[in-house]
């Protein structure tokens, strides 16, 4: 996966990772009982800032390909909740743009490099690739400039397809994704309901909103004694 490693990061990325680290440390300094936190990013900066207060994970696409628990019956050390186990469902997302294109050749995958959670999904997409007889042509975007260039690109080399993979930066820009999917004519498929509710075509995946609330259940049963590596 050598090809798939992040570029150097940008100033606002950079200012963005250290808002998040100063928020975690504020709220350890102010000695709360739990923190829950969603995506990769913030729930690192938690980690990073304590190692006693329970952290409770929503909404994290592969917990330990990123490195944030040891293994997902016993995460170990104070962080424990869901896993939307997004590169599990990669490759039904491929079969379902094979069924509707079944002459596709070459598929899209648009991905965002500077989230660790994305990469797994990248790979589990050319897993199921070589099966299904199509070639994958992953494009990555940092931001809305670049979803606009990686669309250029698909154009430009005929892509039949593309997915879009779970990542925080593409779920906020859904609705533009939606507008250049439909503009260039490409059948494309995601990981959240909430793009096919942003007039994207078809998802596949968990639902977003109901992992969050599922994480009520974890703080519940950690204020009642219960150990989060456990």
């Amino acid at each position: 996966m050598g090809g798939y490693a992040p570029r150097s990061t940008s100033s606002g990325e950079c200012h963005a990772s250290r808002r998040v680290a100063t928020l975690a440390a504020q709220l350890v300094g102010l000695k709360v009982d739990i923190i829950v936190a969603t995506a990769v990013p913030a729930i690192r900066a938690a980690k990073e800032a304590t190692r006693t207060i329970p952290i409770i994970m929503a909404v994290v696409v592969d917990p330990v390909a990123t490195g944030l628990v040891a293994n997902l019956a016993r995460p170990g050390g104070n962080i424990t909740g869901l896993s939307s186990m997004a590169p599990e469902v990669t490759g039904k997302q491929l079969e379902m743009l094979k069924e509707v294109v079944p002459t596709a050749s070459l598929v899209a995958v648009l991905w965002n490099p500077t989230n660790a959670g994305n990469a797994p999904q990248v790979r589990r997409a050319q897993d199921a690739a070589g099966a299904l007889g199509v070639r994958l042509q992953p494009l990555e975007a940092r931001g809305p400039s670049e979803i606009d260039s990686a669309f250029a690109r698909m154009t430009s080399e005929q892509a039949s397809a593309v997915i879009v993979l779970v990542d925080a930066m593409l779920l906020d820009h859904r609705t533009q994704i939606a507008d250049l999917t439909a503009r260039r004519r490409l059948p494309a498929v995601y990981g959240l309901s909430d793009h096919a509710e942003a007039s994207g075509l078809m998802a596949y995946g968990p639902n977003r909103l109901a992992i969050v609330r599922r994480a009520d259940t974890y703080v519940d049963k950690i204020l009642k004694g219960a150990k989060p590596g456990d």
